[in-house]
């Protein structure tokens, strides 16, 4: 069936904009009602979305959602998670992009400090490599070590999640041996202080 010459079909009539509201929607989701596969299929849509710019994406969550979105996942869920190896990067992105922006500065200080953060379950030699450098109000984490760390934490991505998210605390994880730590062992327990994330409400 051909179009009219004069008439434009009903689609070039939409707004060229929408304004989504992502927050909304990623608070509207019960991640109890989804099965692990389930969740990990919700995250890669909106990470594919983000990729095709539509503007529905993590990064445009905010980071009380990205948060609290993460937090009300079950251990089954964020398994299934960073056991995909390339959403496990993109969340890691996330959490690091954001841990930098929430850096409590008025508790650092003057403090400079290497971290730097093994994965376990990575692709090279079983480990995900990243650096957190925070230098006198500043934060900054790739995935190239290349300072001497005033200490070097070895975790579970699962167990990594749930402590940004407040699930469990890092000196707990490593009371129970899920955590190894090398190096300032009383500046590790205290890791997670030196930025204000929000917490999500139970």
């Amino acid at each position: 069936m051909s179009i009219r010459r004069g008439r434009r079909p009903r689609w070039h009539r939409l707004p060229p904009t929408a304004v989504v509201d992502l927050d909304g929607f990623a608070d509207a989701i019960d991640p109890a009602r989804l099965d692990p596969g389930q969740f990990v299929r919700l995250v890669a849509v909106l990470e594919m979305l983000g990729s095709a710019g539509t503007g529905i994406e993590l990064a445009g969550m905010r980071t009380e959602t990205f948060i609290r979105f993460l937090g009300r996942a079950s251990r089954e869920q964020l398994e299934e998670l960073t056991s995909h190896s390339e959403l496990r990067h993109v969340v890691f992105a996330e959490l690091f992009r954001r841990m930098s922006e929430h850096l409590d500065t008025a508790r650092t200080g003057e403090l400079r400090a290497v971290v730097h953060w093994r994965f376990t379950g990575g692709a090279d030699d079983g480990y995900d490599r990243f650096e957190t450098v925070i230098d006198r109000g500043r934060c900054v984490t790739r995935d190239m070590p290349t300072d001497d760390p005033r200490v070097t934490v070895t975790i579970g991505p699962v167990d990594f999640l749930r402590a940004v998210t407040g699930a469990v605390s890092l000196t707990m994880l490593f009371l129970s041996g899920k955590v190894k730590v090398k190096g300032d062992i009383a500046f590790a327990a205290g890791l997670i202080g030196y930025f204000d994330l929000p917490r999500p409400i139970p």
